[in-house]
């Protein structure tokens, strides 16, 4: 089996299962109600904010606030989408037919994770059309627009990963889901007392996950934040591989 038909196979087994469909529906529900509030916040302020030089625009006021409310959502979603990827296979039986069959460890868990993205991308599509579908009206900072997007998606993408590498070391999916969560929160907290205590440029600010989102979210592009991502997703990737490895030695 090559790559493309796991990543197939992955994806018709999230788009045959009803509680994606409904973490989806649940996720842009909130989101849609969430971009109504904004959208009504902006009109109400826009005589206030006319007579303000260098005043926030729609990107600052909408647009970019309802990508961190997705990402919010995101801690919760993607463990819950991502718990079965291989936690699932091992408790059914069918990791074992995968690894017997001869399919490559690394095959199998790329398969599975890309699938995991692309479904994550149509979220994220979904998400952003809200805002597009009045930019016609606006004059939005295309820029911030898209570093702000293109963060978002570095999150999910990492996130993603975190939630496959914890599919691959747990049995059972709730716990994988519950590993995920909490690894992904950590990740994203892991800096909050060290901005209690007023550091704000030290070692572990530049490992926690937000201070690389807020930059993007904030319009900053630079390679740092970049290189942190493909860091943390290539060192879950390389730690699922290993582990699904290590299960076909075992036998």
């Amino acid at each position: 089996m090559n790559f493309i038909a796991m990543l197939r196979l992955e994806l018709l087994r999230l788009r045959v299962r009803p509680f994606g469909w409904v973490l989806l529906a649940l996720g842009i529900g909130w989101l849609g109600w969430n971009f109504t509030l904004m959208v009504g916040s902006f009109l109400a302020s826009q005589v206030q904010r006319a007579g303000l030089p260098d005043s926030p625009g729609y990107v600052d006021l909408v647009a970019v606030p309802l990508l961190g409310a997705l990402a919010q959502l995101a801690f919760l979603v993607v463990p819950l989408l991502g718990m079965s990827t291989l936690a699932g296979e091992r408790r059914n039986g069918t990791l074992a037919v995968l690894l017997a069959s001869g399919v490559p460890a690394s095959r199998i868990v790329l398969g599975k994770y890309a699938a995991l993205v692309l479904w994550l991308l149509v979220w994220l599509a979904l998400t952003l059309a809200m805002p597009l579908s009045l930019a016609h009206a606006t004059s939005p900072d295309w820029g911030k627009l898209a570093a702000a997007t293109l963060g978002l998606f570095l999150m999910l993408a990492s996130l993603s990963a975190i939630a496959v590498a914890a599919s691959a070391f747990t049995s059972h999916p709730a716990l994988a889901a519950v590993v995920g969560l909490l690894v992904g929160l950590g990740l994203w907290t892991l800096n909050l007392g060290a901005q209690r205590a007023g550091i704000d440029d030290g070692a572990i600010n530049a490992i926690a996950m937000s201070t690389h989102v807020q930059n993007l979210l904030r319009g900053l592009v630079s390679s740092t934040d970049l290189l942190w991502f493909v860091l943390v997703i290539a060192a879950c990737l390389a730690l699922a591989t290993r582990r699904i490895a290590t299960d076909r030695e075992r036998g």
